[in-house]
């Protein structure tokens, strides 16, 4: 009786060792591990984290939303500096032009075909134009030389606009559209000669200050034409932009119409 009683004891402990071993050994560490022990340090820097994460995201967008701002800002403000900068010579540009008084007026004329030409047909383009006379020795045809030799340095410049060169006569007693057709023949192959009635021309000569005065006849009844003696540049608006004399050579005339043309600001 007493063996039994040993016996079944032993089977006891040795069921309640087994189920402690089962019970420990059948959950990994990681199952085991709950919230309570992680200590609170740990717990505190994961959340420490996540709020310097966003944080850094929140700063960030702000950092590039504010040099977005401040891009734009600076882009807005420089456009409308510039385009205040413009209206000002603009402006200034006018009542230059409008002081000066040249060219403000409008003419109506033969050309060399025999065709009615006025001033709106040379509009929105640039212009040299001369005044002389067919029967000039010597200061006429050097001047139109020189002006057809400048227009065609400028046609070489493909960046540049062609410029008509024009020619409009102080003797319209003797220069007529036949006479004027040969002239022409000489020069530039897009000079225009000009010519009308002695008014006309008078009308035309005035507007840009011209003066003109012919001499005494000879036996041959030849005269001589006193007159100004300048090449006028004139804008695509049909304005008085500068004006060349004699003292002025080839490529000066060239490099100052070229200037003028890329500053040129539409009025």
């Amino acid at each position: 009786m007493l063996a039994l009683r040993c016996i079944l004891g032993d089977l006891r402990g040795r069921g309640r060792l087994l189920r402690t071993f089962v019970s420990s050994s059948s959950l990994s560490p990681a199952v085991r591990l709950t919230r309570r022990d992680v200590g609170p340090q740990q717990v505190r820097f994961t959340s420490q984290g996540r709020d310097s994460a966003s944080a850094a995201k929140l700063k960030l967008r702000t950092r590039l939303l504010v040099t977005l701002l401040l891009g734009g800002g600076i882009v807005a403000v420089w456009w409308y500096v510039s385009w205040e900068k413009q209206q000002k010579l603009r402006r200034q540009r006018v009542e230059q032009l409008r002081q000066v008084a040249l060219g403000q007026g409008t003419f109506s004329l033969l050309d060399h075909h025999g065709r009615r030409r006025t001033k709106q047909d040379f509009l929105g383009s640039w212009v040299l134009l001369y005044f002389g006379f067919t029967h000039c020795p010597d200061i006429c045809p050097d001047e139109l030389d020189k002006l057809s030799a400048v227009v065609a340095s400028l046609d070489r410049d493909k960046s540049l606009p062609p410029v008509q060169p024009l020619f409009i006569t102080v003797d319209p007693e003797r220069d007529d559209v036949a006479a004027l057709a040969r002239y022409v023949q000489d020069f530039h192959p897009r000079l225009i000669g000009l010519t009308g009635t002695p008014e006309e021309v008078k009308h035309a000569g005035r507007d840009y200050r011209v003066y003109a005065s012919a001499g005494p006849k000879d036996e041959d009844g030849d005269y001589i034409v006193d007159h100004t003696i300048l090449i006028y540049l004139i804008s695509p608006d049909g304005l008085f932009v500068d004006y060349y004399n004699r003292m002025k050579n080839q490529e000066q005339i060239a490099e100052s119409v070229k200037n003028r043309i890329n500053s040129y600001i539409k009025i």
